[in-house]
């Protein structure tokens, strides 16, 4: 120690040796600095930002060694080595860019601190290799314990400045970081300039590729000033980068906090990096410190409280497995009675993005129209979609000595209920229906209501004929009973067909098809009564072919027409389009509405001429309409499989003129459940013809969310019998709301169909319904009066 004390003061020029130690403290702040743009940028970025800082640094090294030792008098004159004075330059750069290069590449302090070591290794090998440069006319030797402590003084104070600098950019930590690194090279200089033992020999000559000291002063001096413009420049540059951080910063945070979303941020160790404040109000984690803790200790701490359950280990576990293998994982956690769904997104470098989205709404109307889907809206008994479900399950369950019964209701004269007491009684009196229904079946057969006035019963489980025979009869006399409805005391009866599985057929459509023939033969034996399928069971059958080979003379005869009924828009209450509905102008029984002969044509296939010929009726008379107005044409489950469909459109355009955009076509939901992926390719092709596709009948039996994922539909029609309630039942209100606040979200326009008075209308505009159809504007008319329906004036509805 006095040996360093004393070469300090006695051998050394103080004004040098201050001047290079602020020399040394400015290249140490500038590194400090380029240290943390290192750390902050990525790929190219960094490696020139660390290429700079270790110039800098290298310099800084090597400059403060040669102007303290122009500060040193050893008392004889001495030169430098001009190649091994180069040499400690790049050996000054180069191990410090290998130490910074370590601790820039990762947060972990052990290893930070590991590079900062190297860096304090590269201060003594740059000192004893410039020493070597020294040539002066005396044998040099040197004290190894004083050698050592050097080495050791630039490795710890190395070490513990790019420790401090790895903890943070903040003030404290750079200041800090700074004045270890200026310790780091000042005290293992001048220990090491203690340790350095000269013994004067006038016999040793000076190499001749030496310079001189005054000539090294320059150098050193030059050196000096580059090291203050580049640390100068990096200061400037790391000011306007931290600026520019600074307003990323400001506008991150404005991003986070207005996210709908919670977001939370993780390092490889599961820490807290930064989160927004919807994430700790969506935890209910606002009164905690999150900042830089673990989320298995956040997670104990919940499960201490009850806010918790599950093994916190082992949650915390697989979240950190997920970010190291990389996977992407969706989660939806319940907490405080919500439900929200997580994305844990892997980072680069180790860690995770976790998003946090509250979707209790979302899920309440998807399982709302899920169940509206599969439930009928008014009995909420299940529809025909769920029935044939429940049908072919209870097929494929029941034992070789089990019969499954098949039951087919109608209600006997509910039309002359509906008319003469109107659609509330009407509605109300099927309500109690299948209240009276699930009731009466047993625990484990179904009721389900399959539209109008019909219902139909599945009984499973037993082996006799007898069973469906009491279960018809005590159907029969539980739905004869008097109803009190509204003061009104209404009877009525109830006609029911019955088949067997297995003797009446071993599928559900076939066991359906039989109840069905059953239920005509027994409103044909004078109603309210039931009545076992037969294989006599014809005459209807038998009528239905007359019908057909009348139809086929009608299609010869021109009989066929399309009628036109508006739709409005509700906002501006004009018309914007017109339904094309096919009429049978029958010579004998006259005008002939669609549902006494379209179930028949389908089944024949005849659909697909009638379809054609409305098809090309409706796009010559839209071509004739105003170039706004648009012209509606529904297409029926058969036309979808026939392969002409798309050439029949293309045909009817071209020859009519009419532009494809003004042609829409509307399908069922049955359409769908075809072959799905041809079904989906012609619609595809439609569209790219132009074309706009609707969907029909919305919520009558077989709505499906997955329909509107697999195509995106222009248009969905909610069904009449949604909208006939509208006034009465607030649930129905409910349903129009959730599938015009579906269409808005999928920005998809929608129709209400049957809209019949004022108070509908009002409704649907204050629900957001696009377009209305129905009765109150005006009923199905011919081409010809087509332009007295656009000249109708607006109807207007009062708030």
């Amino acid at each position: 120690m006095y040996q360093v004390l004393f070469c300090l003061t006695d051998q050394h020029d103080w004004r040098l040796v201050a001047l290079g130690g602020a020399v040394c403290l400015l290249a140490s702040a500038a590194a400090i600095s380029l240290f943390h743009r290192a750390r902050a940028a990525n790929g190219g970025a960094r490696l020139v930002w660390i290429t700079l800082d270790a110039v800098v640094a290298g310099c800084g090294i090597w400059a403060t060694h040669f102007i303290a030792m122009q500060a040193y008098g050893p008392g004889a004159g001495g030169a430098y080595n001009i190649p091994v004075t180069i040499l400690s330059l790049i050996f000054a750069i180069a191990v410090t860019f290998i130490g910074l290069s370590i601790s820039v590449s990762t947060r972990r302090g052990a290893v930070v601190a590991l590079g900062g070591a190297v860096v304090g290794g590269g201060v003594a090998a740059m000192h004893y290799t410039g020493m070597m440069a020294f040539e002066i006319p005396a044998h040099v030797g040197w004290d190894t314990g004083t050698v050592t402590v050097s080495i050791l003084l630039g490795i710890v104070f190395g070490s513990c400045a790019l420790f401090m600098a790895g903890r943070g950019d903040s003030l404290p930590n750079a200041l800090a970081a700074t004045t270890l690194l200026t310790v780091a090279i000042v005290s293992h200089h001048f220990t090491a300039m203690g340790a350095l033992q000269l013994t004067p020999d006038p016999t040793l000559a000076i190499g001749g590729l030496s310079i001189p000291p005054a000539s090294l002063s320059i150098l050193t001096a030059s050196a000096a000033v580059a090291i203050i413009a580049i640390a100068l420049t990096a200061a400037v540059l790391d000011r306007r980068a931290k600026g520019e951080i600074g307003r990323q910063q400001i506008v991150l945070d404005t991003a986070l906090e207005n996210m709908s979303q919670g977001l939370c941020m993780f390092d490889a160790e599961g820490k807290i990096i930064l989160f927004n404040e919807r994430y700790a109000a969506m935890l209910r984690r606002s009164d905690m410190q999150l900042t830089g803790r673990v989320l298995l200790d956040i997670l104990r701490e919940e499960a201490a409280k009850g806010q918790w359950n599950g093994d916190a280990e082992q949650f915390f576990a697989r979240l950190v497995e997920d970010a190291r293998e990389g996977r992407t994982t969706t989660d939806v956690v319940r907490r405080f009675e919500r439900s929200i769904r997580v994305v844990n997104q892997p980072m680069q470098g180790g860690g995770w993005v976790a998003t946090f989205e509250d979707i209790t709404e979302w899920l309440d109307a998807q399982a709302k129209i899920s169940h509206m889907a599969r439930h009928d809206a008014l009995t909420n008994l299940p529809n025909r979609v769920l029935f044939h479900e429940q049908l072919e399950q209870g097929l494929r369950r029941a034992g070789s000595n089990d019969q499954l019964a098949v039951l087919c209701l109608d209600l006997d004269h509910f039309k002359d209920i509906n008319d003469s007491l109107g659609h509330p009684i009407g509605d109300a009196l099927l309500k109690q229906v299948g209240q009276r229904l699930k009731a009466t079946v047993g625990e484990h057969d179904t009721v389900a209501r399959l539209g109008g006035d019909e219902f139909a019963v599945v009984q499973i489980g037993r082996s006799e004929e007898a069973a469906a025979r009491a279960l018809a009869r005590r159907i029969v006399e539980v739905i004869s009973a008097p109803y009190e409805i509204d003061d009104h005391q209404i009877v009525i009866g109830v006609s029911i067909g019955i088949s067997l599985s297995p003797q009446d057929g071993s599928n559900p459509d076939e066991l359906l098809k039989n109840a069905d023939l059953a239920l005509y033969r027994a409103k044909a034996d004078g109603r309210g009564t039931y009545r076992f399928f037969e294989t006599g069971m014809d005459a209807r059958a038998q009528a239905r072919r007359l019908l057909e080979m009348d139809m086929r003379a009608a299609l010869q005869r021109d009989e066929f027409q399309p009628y036109y009924q508006p739709i409005r828009d509700v906002a501006s209450d004009r018309v914007v389009a017109f339904e094309a509905l096919l009429r049978w102008n029958h010579p004998e029984r006259g005008l002939i509405a669609p549902i006494n002969f379209i179930p028949l044509a389908e089944e024949t296939g005849l659909i697909v001429q009638l379809g054609e010929l409305v098809l090309r009726g409706a796009c010559a008379d839209a071509a004739t309409w105003p170039d706004d107005i648009c012209v509606a044409v529904n297409l029926s489950p058969v036309q979808f499989k026939n392969p002409n469909l798309i050439a029949s459109v293309t045909e009817a355009l071209r020859n009519s003129g009419l532009a494809a955009r003004r042609l829409e076509l509307e399908i069922t939901e049955s359409v769908l459940l075809q072959n799905s992926e041809a079904t989906l390719t012609t619609l595809h092709d439609l569209r790219a013809m132009g074309v706009r596709i609707s969907l029909d009948d919305f919520g009558t039996g077989y709505s499906s969310l997955s329909y509107l994922r697999s195509f995106p539909f222009d248009k969905i029609k909610i069904d009449r019998s949604f909208v006939s309630e509208l006034v009465t039942r607030e649930d129905s209100v409910a349903i129009i709301r959730a599938v015009t606040g579906l269409g808005r979200s999928l920005g998809i326009v929608t129709t209400a169909e049957g809209v019949e008075n004022d108070a509908q209308l009002e409704l649907l505009r204050r629900e957001g319904c696009t377009q209305a159809q129905g009765y109150l504007f005006s009923k199905p008319r011919p081409a010809a009066e087509v332009v007295m329906m656009l000249e109708q004036p607006p109807l207007r509805v009062s708030a």
